[in-house]
């Protein structure tokens, strides 16, 4: 493998998770230190990360998704007006391709 792992697991996001668009129908190109919850839709984050697990061979067991998506056990109404409120994004906590990166070089989980 001639690219460095900061590559190699940018280029598996990249190709795992759909290109996002902006307001204006431009392509926004997914970086290291994008937040991956405003990127990519939920299931599909859940499957690449699930094929992050695979192709890099860090266990991701130990990825608490409560603190990065606080919302998920929530009620419907409760997670509508709390995003409208803007308090779901205030109590996250990032997660990044970077984040997935530093991990494959450990070869484990580093967060939560």
């Amino acid at each position: 493998m001639t690219k460095n792992i900061e590559d190699q697991v940018l280029a598996f996001f990249r190709r795992e998770i759909s290109i996002a668009m902006d307001q204006d129908w431009k392509e926004v190109t997914l970086e290291l230190d994008t937040l991956l919850q405003d990127y990519a839709e939920g299931d599909e984050l859940l499957d690449a990360v699930e094929g992050f697990d695979r192709t890099f061979s860090v266990d991701v067991s130990a990825l608490h998704w409560r603190y990065y998506f606080p919302w998920e056990n929530t009620p419907l109404f409760t997670r509508w007006f709390k995003a409208r409120r803007q308090e779901v994004q205030q109590t996250r906590k990032p997660l990044t391709v970077r984040m997935f990166s530093e991990s494959a070089k450990a070869g484990r989980w580093l967060y939560d």
